[in-house]
Parts: C-alpha cells; sequence; structure tokens
C-alpha cells in the first residue's frame, strides 16, 4: 500500500470508484467483482458512487450493503434518487470508527431540472486517533449543472460549514476535467490531491478499458499528506466498471 521509504504502519488508503450499478464492461451483474477489486486494494475508507439498493434491473439487491459486507466494512448510503422502493445513489464504507455527519441533495441548474439527482454524503472518520472529514459525490454530466453543484459544495452547507474542522477529504466522481470550472472551484479551498503525490503515477479513470480522463478526483485540505494517488489498470479493474478506482494513500501532518 505505501510509498517506497514511507512509514507504512501510519498510512491510510481511500478510493473513489464509480462502480456502474455494478456492470462492468462486459455487461455482467456482478457485485462481488467490485468487491474484489476493492479488497485487493486494501483500503480503510472507500466512496462509492451509481450503486443500486433494491432496484428491480439489478435483482433487487442493496448494493452497498453486500459491498460493505464482503469488505467487513460500516457504510453509509445516500438515495440520490428514489422511485417508490428502488433506490440509486452514493455511499461510504469504512472500518475505521466513524459517524454520519449530514447527507442532501446537490441543487441542479434552474434550465437543466429535468436532469438525473445528485447528492453528497458526509462522514466523520477517526484516523490516527484524529478526526478527518470525508465528502463523497457525483456531480451531473451537463457543464452549467457542475457549476451550480460545485458551488454549492464550496458553499456554507458543505465546505464552508461550521462543523468542517480539520483534515477534508472531498472525493468522487466529479464527470469534469482537470480544466474545468468546476475544478477551478473546488481548489480555491482545497488542493487537487495529484498535485501534492509525492510520486506521479497515471490517474486518468475513465473509459476504464482506455483510459484518457481525469474526471474522478481527490481534493484535500490542509492537514493530509498525500504520499500517493494512482488509478490501478490491470484486467480485473478494466471489466469490473465503466471507471477504474482512484486510489490515494495519506498521512496525517
Amino acid at each position: 500500500m505505501a510509498t517506497e521509504g514511507v512509514d507504512t504502519l501510519t498510512m491510510t488508503r481511500i478510493v473513489t470508484y464509480n462502480v456502474h450499478r455494478c456492470v462492468g464492461n462486459d455487461r455482467r451483474l456482478d457485485v462481488g467483482r467490485i468487491a474484489d477489486v476493492l479488497a485487493a486494494l486494501e483500503p480503510d475508507i472507500v466512496a462509492l458512487q451509481e450503486l443500486d439498493v433494491g432496484r428491480r434491473r439489478t435483482g433487487h439487491v442493496d448494493q452497498a450493503h453486500e459491498i460493505a459486507r464482503r469488505l467487513s466494512m460500516s457504510h453509509h448510503f445516500h438515495p440520490a434518487l428514489r422511485v417508490e422502493e428502488e433506490r440509486y445513489g452514493d455511499a461510504i464504507l469504512t472500518a475505521l470508527p466513524e459517524r454520519l455527519v449530514k447527507v442532501g441533495p446537490l441543487p441542479g441548474h434552474p434550465r437543466t431540472a429535468a436532469l438525473e439527482p445528485r447528492g453528497a454524503l458526509w462522514i466523520e472518520a477517526m484516523v490516527e486517533g484524529r478526526p478527518v472529514q470525508v465528502i463523497n459525490t457525483h456531480l451531473g454530466l451537463v457543464p452549467r449543472e457542475q457549476q451550480v453543484q460545485a458551488a454549492h459544495l464550496a458553499g456554507p452547507e458543505w465546505l464552508g460549514h461550521p462543523d468542517r474542522n480539520g483534515p477534508t477529504i472531498l472525493l468522487g466522481d466529479f464527470n469534469a476535467t482537470t480544466s474545468s470550472l468546476v475544478y477551478r472551484t473546488l481548489s480555491a479551498d482545497l488542493q487537487p490531491a495529484r498535485r501534492l503525490a509525492a510520486r506521479k503515477q497515471p490517474t486518468s479513470t475513465f473509459p476504464s478499458q482506455l483510459p484518457v480522463l481525469r474526471i474522478d478526483h481527490l481534493f484535500v485540505s490542509d492537514g493530509i499528506i498525500v504520499r500517493d494517488v494512482f488509478a490501478p489498470f490491470d484486467p480485473l479493474t478494466r471489466a469490473a466498471s465503466d471507471h477504474l478506482p482512484l486510489v490515494m494513500d495519506f498521512d496525517l501532518a
């Protein structure tokens, strides 16, 4: 897990992963395969996007619960979308002591109100005995919608919230590249983790079979020492989802 020459005893690993409702590039629905990708990475905290819970199209499985069970982690799920008993959204999983701070929807642009709803969830995880704020999100597909959502995340409801104290990690699928206004908006308060990494590795995550786009990101506050950021590219990760997972190893200052 650790960068060569770095003390592995205090290293913490966090992963963000758009799992595409656990349907891979071979069109096979396989929750276990997603869990296998994550188990091989040995993460301490996992942020997932595009999970189905109780949906007919994926066999009514609670994907958040099942992946967490296979990894022996607790989890919190936020449904950005509800259709009667069916839910679809994002989750945070961890084996660390934690508490849920907040979940909520993200606003859309007034002219794009019919698009898929989006949300975010926030936990406080105890890392090395210290609280770390972890916020997972999945932004929309339309740039003007993304810009509204990024501004909301940067505002008083989330990053500017009085409870957001100490080391913070904002991560997820932002559907926006490093040249976007979204990226610049979120970089005004936090630092892109890939810029701070002690060594540089490939971090493009989409599409997983031939990753050329950086649209999954990690942003960090002061107090987070980024050791490594990378997107594992192997036969399993290429098949399991249309995104690669994005991994960060870090210490606390």
